[in-house]
């Protein structure tokens, strides 16, 4: 789960710039906050993430116990163009990890959470 403090903002992020579908979103009225659930597919089937947003709070901090959100993604170097083509924020571009070959990268969503982009075999 991450808290968001622009619910649309994150959500144009999550489903136009990384590709994910909104699952399902609620509202609760009596403690002034929504939920809304991003994945690639069913959640039967398919790992989700929760988004949560609390009317009365625009920003958070992140904390230094939060690493990162991590994805695996066929095509890296084509992922990270058509993030850069949709307004996304690529933050280390494609490259071998440290102390290994795996090819990664990171993005940025609007509230500054990392997501790592990990290459996947062909």
């Amino acid at each position: 789960m991450l808290r968001v403090g622009d619910l649309e903002k994150s959500l144009d992020f999550y489903t136009r710039v990384l590709g994910m579908k909104l699952l399902r979103r609620k509202d609760y009225p009596d403690g002034k906050f929504t939920l809304a659930f991003v994945g690639y597919g069913p959640e039967d089937t398919h790992p989700a993430l929760e988004l949560t947003h609390n009317w009365d709070t625009s920003k958070y901090e992140l904390g230094n116990a939060y690493g990162h959100i991590a994805l695996g993604v066929q095509d890296i170097r084509a992922k990270c163009d058509a993030i850069r083509q949709a307004g996304g924020k690529v933050v280390r571009e494609p490259g071998p990890m440290k102390h290994g070959t795996t090819v990664i990268a990171f993005v940025e969503d609007p509230d500054g959470y990392r997501v790592e982009l990990i290459e996947q075999g062909s």
